[in-house]
């Protein structure tokens, strides 16, 4: 029943970018396996596939590139390779791990290496982005978690826009508060939930306390529902 009803939001999700959008969900949007090619490429060649970020996560990150010998950082970045798709103006369009990207912006690391999902090249750009939708590998959603249209997808990494309740959830998932899942638009589910019910302030300490309150939230029957969840209420 619960992983039914995750199901349904995660559908419910996608339907309302596309309603956004102007596009029909189910109209021929599905996309064919290609195979897996790993390449380096530089970070500002990316087009990116959400509009933001929890900027905490994506400092905390940076600092620990900057803690890297090169070595260790090439190491690092080879053993997390950036998801992404061919687009049809040549581009290479992240699908996921927008926070590392940003973090090695932020860090002066050029290049990153990536691992293509699938070649869109020959889609027509009208036909793109529903594709991408339907794969859920676009999350268009802004920061108090409204869906937008495509085009406001920022162009580089710098102008992702800071959501602290991404950070939230990604801090709460470290702490084991939920389980790390494929499904799509967990962690925004995840950041949605505590959105109404967690305060977060302007400093480090507001935030790790809201960590704390966070995820004994995680635990209670109210988030069961949610992908991922790992409480006493699992079934």
């Amino acid at each position: 029943m619960r992983r039914h009803a995750a199901l349904r939001r995660q559908r419910g999700a996608i339907a309302s970018i596309l309603a956004v959008n102007g596009f029909v969900p189910g109209q021929c949007y599905t996309n064919a396996t290609a195979g897996k090619l790993a390449g380096v490429a530089t970070w500002r060649s990316y087009t990116k596939s959400q509009i933001t970020v929890g900027l905490i996560e994506v400092h905390d990150k940076r600092d620990k590139l900057l803690s890297l010998k090169k070595n260790e950082r090439q190491e690092f970045l080879e053993a997390h390779p950036v998801p992404a798709v061919w687009g049809p103006d040549g581009k290479l369009y992240i699908t996921d791990h927008h926070h590392l990207g940003r973090a090695c912006s932020e860090a002066g690391v050029d290049t990153g290496f990536f691992l293509v999902e699938d070649d869109f090249s020959k889609v027509a750009i009208a036909q793109f982005w529903p594709k991408m939708a339907a794969a859920q590998w676009v999350h268009p959603i802004d920061q108090v978690g409204k869906p937008r249209p495509f085009e406001d997808i920022p162009n580089h990494l710098e102008k992702l826009v800071d959501d602290p309740y991404r950070s939230l959830a990604g801090y709460v998932r470290n702490a084991g508060g939920f389980t790390k899942t494929p499904t799509a638009f967990a962690e925004f589910l995840w950041a949605d939930f505590f959105r109404p019910r967690v305060p977060i302030g302007p400093t480090r300490h507001d935030f790790e306390q809201s960590v704390a309150a966070a995820l004994k939230l995680a635990s209670s029957n109210e988030a069961a529902h949610l992908p991922g969840y790992n409480g006493p209420h699992k079934t």
